[in-house]
């Protein structure tokens, strides 16, 4: 240089300062060579003028031409070398290939053939050293491409550690740039450092001299040299480790171009990506962005650091500014931004020519990458973390169908504080994330909830949300989807997928229709006896539904026990009063105390209701037969014969879970004579046995070993009554061969009957006699999903009914509807069709619905309207349409029996010693609002327009509303709660699916999915002893052994004297609205009231809810009466609702009517051959069908033939003559 020119007589002169270098560097080898300590002074002496803290360029003296013509060298060097290669190989191959051609045009022109010969060998020799060293090439190139790939776990550890020590590198070069000025206020971008001394220095040369390797290993495995050569990775190294060869030899230290470092910061996305921590595109797009912003950021505040510091050669380094690093990394920032403050700024030429284009680059980068990546952070995963479980906590994961409404029923039936002590943590997984109302609801509760986004098809998201570890997985389905059948699809993949990755959790699903259940079955690890259930929500509404049709009311009664509800108090003497403290209570499972064991059942009940004031209605009982495939068993108020054993565990209904505690505690020599049940507490006098699990607890695991009716678990309950066809007197013994129940013989089962032998016409209907029957309205088109008509009529042919109760069905609706769903109705017997629309008055009047004992409205396209408010458009219509109809009041209500029809309030007699009367006698219906009627509806918020006569506001919850609290109105809605009662006690489920469906077990489930349709059994003892099981029915107590206590008795004493008579558990109350008032009432709406107290004061017009023994004499007490197709009882219209309790006594007319039924039996005889043969379901020996009117006045006899339903000669319904 010009200005090192200064001469040799002093060290920092140029040809001093380069063999002052030489000298130290010759006594270093010297020193290090002979490690004799006597040149250690020497070699001090020598080097005490240039220091490592005196700075190189503070006397003129620089070198940074030096390591920088080492890397260009390198980088040029081998550029020649590799293209002095391609183009000799290239020369190469055109001769060769011009020797071939020459060869083959000699062997073309067939001379030299033998000279030509030899010739070959020596090539071939050289072809097959050629082949063999290309085949060394190939391995050591292959292997050297498995060491740098990160397809091995070598290759890996080796990637990784490149990127680690290159970032090592670049932190050196932040420290050596970042170090204090010396006494000249200069910062050594040049400085003299002796290698041995300088611990960064060798840390440095260490890095790089792994680099050199794996620089190494890559030219080797690369397959384009020239390629390779230019990649930025081989730059940075070009650029970067031979000046730390060169300092090593000149004991200087240049930070030039060490900055370029900063560049692997790129493939930092990559790295993270070898080690399985980036897998979703927006994670590896942000990591991208990131770090070419930052890369390029710092590589061009090292470059502006390097050329402000050094000053410009042209200007012989004079210009030169002193800035530190991170002041070069502040400059560029404010220049990429545009904002350019001026406090620092580029004085040389090199840096100001530099801010040039990097403003146009920087300002382009700036303007895109900042922005996406801002947009990449925000939309990114607010919910994606995972689940860190607490330590002594439970917690259960919910996913499926997540919306606002889902979440805030299931959270506050969940958390509901009658739970008692809910130590359950409750993680919701969905893959959207939550609007603002429902992040609003997890906010409120998130002491106990968490969300997550994700899809438990992913086995990812499982693992975040600790699937193996949590208690249970509950998955909710869409109510209102269009297509169920793809929502049950999907709520089965979600199985599919939970039990795939950790096959021992519970899981409880939600599914719409029932015959999805059976795709359930098909997974291995699918387990029920372990917790797994289904809910199936279509089983159950139409379940409940028919209950009401046998029960009113029990619907909404059985909907409120299992949902927890607050007390709401009301000091008015008003019927929401009444019904709201019913409300209150729920249903709760605890073990009974060992004060109870060898007790009855019925003893037990009552002595619960008397002094605990619980009201138990169900025991778990443990079998003793050893035959028995299951030893636990749900039994349903089982009777006398079932005695109580050690740890059963008893089905109560109460408010709280604090009450149900008292039958645990009861000790009968502390509490014998305590008359407060709240003083009921855990005493000292015997050893409680405290560790018995109590079914409380968030997680069950007393399993129910299946879901059977209470009498199949008893020996004693093993008999059947023989007589089972009723109206035959002369059959003594059951005919095995003829199959009348299904082949579980919990349902009524007839063979396989046609459509079309169903179908009535308008004109057909109108001339059949109907009474006391149900009348299903059903909206539906080819189109419309199916609702699963069987789940309506199996409760209604349940087999604990003879077949002279059932009820006859009329459905009324679209006929390509109901021929897609006859095919799962054609085993059932007295069923009919009327072809038609609910929303035709003369098709209604033609089924005669003022005769009927239910109407149901049901519709099948209500998920096919967007609009919330319009999906219950069809239901709403219907039911105004049917209330607002007039019926004529001269005829009433028909009592069919073999004498013919009498109006209500002409034949009131019956057996004093009878408790129910088989008839319910009300005023005649004049008009459809007193028509009992329940309406499906899928919006809560549109029961306000079935009333118009009632004053619920719209925003009232459903069970406040006066058409649920009367039984009229049903929501699937009410069923959510299903879940947290059987994720809290799995029992539950099984007792209500026994309660409603009318006996449906895993067997049947089973069977179904076999064969979609049941199938006929013979009656076995085995068959047959599943008829004995309870059912619901309605207590009248206006009249009969009961009336006394009707008349402003106490519900307690009703309770006892049912209970030790008749073995019937009564349990709720369906009484008139407006009974309190003291004015008489026309209304005929009731409503229900659930578990009243023992001091509840009844009123004659009350109808109690009762759990019913079988009756084995039903069928022998009413033999003597003909069974006409158009009445399912032979009584009144209120005859099926309100059950008969057996009697011995004959009736008083019962001479009479045997002796018409004689009569009849000659007519029927003289006419068999000219008549036309109807159809029935009665077998071929059964009683005469034809109605003959016995003689009554004229004036009565023009009454009748005004109504359409009286003529003496009128056919019965058509039904399959030899179906059972």
């Amino acid at each position: 240089m010009a200005n090192g020119s200064g001469g040799g007589s002093y060290p920092g002169g140029s040809g001093g300062g380069i063999r002052m270098s030489n000298n130290i560097n010759a006594n270093n080898l010297n020193t290090d060579s002979s490690s004799s300590p006597v040149n250690v002074p020497k070699m001090d002496a020598l080097i005490i003028p240039v220091t490592m803290e005196v700075p190189c360029d503070s006397r003129g003296q620089r070198m940074w031409w030096a390591f920088l013509a080492s890397s260009m060298v390198t980088f040029f060097g081998g550029l020649f070398i590799i293209l002095l290669w391609r183009t000799l190989k290239y020369l190469w191959t055109v001769c060769c290939h011009c020797g071939v051609k020459n060869k083959e045009a000699q062997k073309i022109n067939g001379g030299g053939d033998t000279q030509a010969d030899g010739a070959c060998k020596p090539t071939d020799e050289k072809e097959e050293n050629v082949a063999a060293e290309v085949g060394w090439m190939t391995s050591v190139k292959d292997w050297a491409g498995v060491m740098i790939s990160a397809q091995t776990l070598t290759g890996r550890v080796l990637v990784v550690l490149v990127f680690a020590l290159s970032i090592g590198a670049l932190v050196i070069y932040f420290i050596d740039s970042s170090k204090s000025r010396t006494a000249d206020s200069l910062i050594p971008i040049e400085s003299c450092q002796n290698f041995y001394k300088d611990f960064t220095l060798q840390i440095d040369m260490a890095f790089n001299v792994f680099f050199l390797l794996y620089f190494g290993l890559r030219f080797i495995a690369a397959n384009d040299k020239l390629w390779f050569w230019l990649e930025v990775n081989s730059v940075v190294d070009f650029f970067t480790v031979p000046p730390v060869f060169v300092s090593v030899y000149l004991n200087r230290s240049w930070l030039g171009l060490r900055f370029l470092r900063a560049l692997r910061l790129i493939q930092f996305s990559e790295i993270l990506q070898f080690l399985n921590i980036l897998k979703t595109s927006n994670s590896i797009k942000l990591v991208n962005l990131c770090s070419i912003f930052i890369s390029t950021w710092l590589t061009a505040a090292g470059f502006i650091h390097l050329v402000e510091n050094s000053g410009d050669p042209w200007e012989n380094f004079q210009n030169n500014q002193q800035l530190t690093y991170w002041e070069c990394v502040y400059l560029l920032m404010v220049t990429m931004s545009t904002v350019g403050y001026g406090d620092v700024y580029a004085k040389t030429t090199l840096g100001r020519l530099f801010m040039v284009f990097f403003i146009l680059g920087g300002l382009a980068m700036f303007a895109s990458y900042v922005p996406e990546i801002i947009e990449l952070i925000g939309n990114r995963k607010k919910y994606g973390g995972s689940y860190s479980a607490v330590s002594g906590r439970k917690h259960i994961v919910v996913c499926g169908h997540i919306t606002l409404e889902s979440v805030s029923n299931f959270l506050k039936d969940f958390l509901h504080k009658d739970r008692d002590d809910v130590n359950v943590e409750i993680v919701f997984l969905h893959n959207i994330s939550p609007n603002l109302e429902l992040e609003a609801l997890f906010k409120r509760h998130f002491t106990q909830v968490e969300f997550y986004q994700g899809s438990v098809l992913n086995p990812h998201d499982l693992a975040r949300v600790k699937i193996e570890s949590a208690d249970a997985c509950l998955i909710l389905a869409n109510k209102y989807c269009a297509d169920p059948d793809a929502e049950d699809a999907s709520n089965i993949m979600r199985v599919i997928s939970i039990k795939n990755y950790h096959p021992k959790i519970r899981i409880i699903t939600q599914m719409l229709q029932y015959h999805n259940k059976a795709h359930l079955l098909n997974i291995p690890s699918w387990n029920w006896k372990e917790g797994d259930d289904a809910i199936c929500l279509a089983e159950l509404k139409l379940g409940f539904i028919a209950q009401s049709c046998l029960a009113p009311g029990l619907s909404t009664m059985l909907a409120n026990l299992f949902s927890m509800r607050s007390f709401i108090k009301i000091e008015e003497d008003t019927w929401q009063k009444y019904y709201l403290e019913g409300v209150a209570n729920e249903m709760y499972t605890e073990y009974l105390s060992s004060a109870f064991v060898g007790l009855s059942f019925p003893a037990v009940c009552e002595l619960v209701f008397a002094k605990l004031k619980l009201l138990m209605i169900a025991i778990e009982y443990k079998s003793e037969k050893r035959e028995s495939r299951s030893r636990k068993r749900i039994l349903i108020n089982p009777g006398n014969h079932v005695k109580i054993q050690e740890g059963t565990l008893g089905f109560f209904i109460a408010s709280d879970a604090k009450e149900v505690k008292r039958a645990f505690f009861y000790c009968k020599a502390c509490h014998d004579d305590i008359t407060d049940p709240k003083r009921i507490k855990k005493c000292g006098c015997k050893r409680l046995e405290d560790e018995q699990p109590s079914t409380l607890s968030p997680k069950k695991k007393q399993r129910n070993g299946g879901m059977r009716n209470s009498p199949n678990s008893s020996p004693k309950l093993m008999r059947h009554d023989p007589l089972l066809i009723p109206g035959n007197e002369q059959i003594d013994n059951m005919d095995a061969n003829v199959k009348k129940y299904d082949s579980t013989g919990m349902f009524h089962w007839c063979p396989a009957k046609d459509i079309e032998k169903v179908i009535l016409t308008r004109s057909e209907a109108a001339m059949t006699v109907l009474s006391g029957h149900v009348v299903v309205c059903i909206f539906g088109d080819v189109k419309s999903a199916l609702i699963g008509l069987r789940n309506l009529v199996m409760p209604l042919r349940a087999s604990n009914f003879h077949y002279h109760e059932l009820k006859h069905i009329v459905f009324v609706g679209s006929l390509e509807y109901l021929r897609r769903e006859w095919e799962t109705l054609h085993n059932f017997p007295k069923v009919s069709i009327l072809p038609g629309t609910p929303l035709s008055r003369a098709d209604l009047r033609a089924v005669n619905i003022n005769l009927c004992d239910m109407c149901v409205i049901l519709s099948a396209n209500q998920n096919n309207i967007d609009d919330a408010s319009l999906q219950d458009k069809e239901c709403i219509l219907a039911s105004l349409n049917i209330k607002s109809m007039q019926f004529d009041d001269s005829i009433g209500v028909l009592q069919a029996n073999s004498q013919g029809f009498t109006p209500p309030g002409m034949d009131r007699s019956s057996p004093d010693n009878s408790p129910v009367h088989g008839l319910l006698r009300q005023p005649s219906i004049t008009t459809g609002a007193n028509i009992p009627i329940i309406t499906e509806l899928v919006n809560d918020s549109n029961v306000q327009f079935l009333d118009q006569d009632d004053d619920d506001d719209p925003d009232t919850e459903l069970y406040l509303t006066q058409p649920f609290a009367c039984g009229t109105a049903f929501a699937v809605s009410v069923l959510d709660s299903l879940m947290s009662a059987t994720y809290f006690n799995d029992n539950i489920l099984t007792l209500i699916r026994t309660l409603v469906t009318g006996g449906a077990t895993p067997e049947l489930e089973a069977l179904i999915a076999e064969e979609n349709a049941l199938r006929g059994g013979y009656s076995t003892p085995q068959t047959l002893a599943n008829r004995d099981r309870c059912r619901v029915a309605q207590l009248a107590l206006y009249d009969g052994p009961f009336a006394d206590l009707g008349d402003g008795g106490c519900y307690g004493d009703l309770f006892c004297k049912a209970l030790k008579t008749y073995n019937m558990l009564c349990f709720g109350i369906y009484r008139l609205r407006d009974a309190h008032l003291s004015t008489p009432s026309q209304c005929t709406k009731r409503y229900v009231i659930t578990n009243p107290p023992y001091e509840f004061e009844l009123v004659p017009t009350d109808l109690i809810f009762c759990l019913m023994q079988f009756d084995h004499n039903a069928g022998q007490s009413r033999a003597s009466l003909s069974h006409s197709s158009h009445s399912s009882y032979s009584s009144s219209k209120k005859s099926s609702s309100v059950h008969s309790i057996p009697s011995t006594a004959n009736r008083p007319n019962r001479t009479k009517t045997r002796d018409s039924r004689e009569k009849q039996n000659a007519t029927r005889m003289n006419r068999m051959g000219q008549e036309k043969k109807w159809f029935t379901d009665e077998p071929d020996n059964a009683y005469p069908r034809n109605i003959q009117i016995k003689p009554m006045s004229t004036h009565m006899a023009n009454q009748i033939n005004q109504y359409k339903s009286t003529s003496s000669l009128i056919p019965p319904i058509r039904e399959v003559e030899d179906e059972c």
